[in-house]
């Protein structure tokens, strides 16, 4: 039975590279994204069994029902919650708007993403869900970067836990820092590729039946929370 995989923040950077990884894999990949033009135009530049759908993180009640129109069309068995936002500023001088947009882009609309899929995981009795989280989210590295995004990355590793305590154990659940990538949100003076970024989540979404659920990694390591 062929897997299908729905990456979110797809048509760009780490995204992009998540779902031409996993096309070249023979998966049926979603590329989800806000602005369905720009989805298309970057899925055009690759091969392989690739769909664009319209995912909007920023709006709960809009990105559930876009989620529901999916799963009338798709059977969802991997789920990459890769779409986020950075907001500088640290806990004195944070624009409020700005940590409430990144706590529904980085941590609620992942919740709602794995409400909304998981029972179809339930049903056919597989399923992995990948939260691309970061060190800055880690307590043991001290929660670093920005206080927004820090915050919502270090919910959404304790969101990993609980998923992976409450769903079924075929379903699995985990976290994982791709590293400080060249893309648009890490910069030029980053030393690894999206391509680096890539490979832990890609062996994370085809883990084998005995694989983790519930941890945090980095380099396909388990990483301190």
């Amino acid at each position: 039975m062929s897997k299908t995989a729905l990456v979110t923040g797809g048509n760009r950077g780490l995204g992009l590279e998540i779902v031409k990884e996993l096309a070249a894999r023979g998966y049926k990949t979603l590329l989800g994204c806000r602005d369905i033009d720009q989805g298309a135009e970057a899925a055009g530049e690759l091969h392989g069994d690739i769909k664009v759908v319209h995912v909007d993180l920023s709006d709960s009640n809009a990105l559930r029902k876009q989620v529901r129109d999916i799963l009338e069309r798709h059977d969802i068995d991997i789920l990459i919650n890769n779409g986020a936002i950075i907001k500088d500023g640290t806990v004195l001088d944070a624009e409020r708007q700005d940590f409430y947009d990144s706590v529904q882009v980085n941590l609620v609309a992942c919740f709602d993403l794995i409400q909304e899929i998981s029972p179809t995981m339930i049903r056919r009795g597989y399923g992995r869900i990948v939260n691309v989280t970061s060190d800055w989210g880690s307590f043991a590295d001290g929660l670093t970067g920005p206080v927004a995004y820090s915050v919502t990355k270090a919910a959404l590793n304790a969101l990993t836990m609980n998923m992976a305590r409450d769903l079924p154990s075929n379903i699995k659940v985990n976290s994982v820092h791709p590293g400080w990538l060249k893309t648009d949100m890490g910069g030029s003076s980053a030393p690894l590729s999206a391509a680096d970024g890539a490979e832990t989540i890609i062996w994370l979404a085809t883990l084998p039946d005995d694989g983790p659920s519930g941890g945090f990694f980095t380099q396909k390591k388990p990483k301190q929370w």
